[in-house]
């Protein structure tokens, strides 16, 4: 039983690509930079029945 969990856990383990946790930006000439900021999502609202709706409707509030 714990040889079939160990190959589990290391199978699983080798399924999931690496992801790099820093994202370098590189400019035109090939050298690092530092990274635009993201984006803000923009802002959802609800209704009072709880359905989306446009922010400057009247009764709507940001989600």
């Amino acid at each position: 039983m714990k040889n079939l969990l160990s190959f589990l856990a290391a199978a699983s383990i080798a399924a999931v690509p690496v992801v790099a946790s820093a994202a370098p930006c590189k400019d035109a000439k090939g050298k690092f930079t530092k990274c635009p900021e993201k984006k803000a999502a923009p802002k959802r609202c609800k209704d009072a029945k709880g359905k989306f709706a446009k922010c400057g409707s009247p009764g709507a509030k940001p989600a």
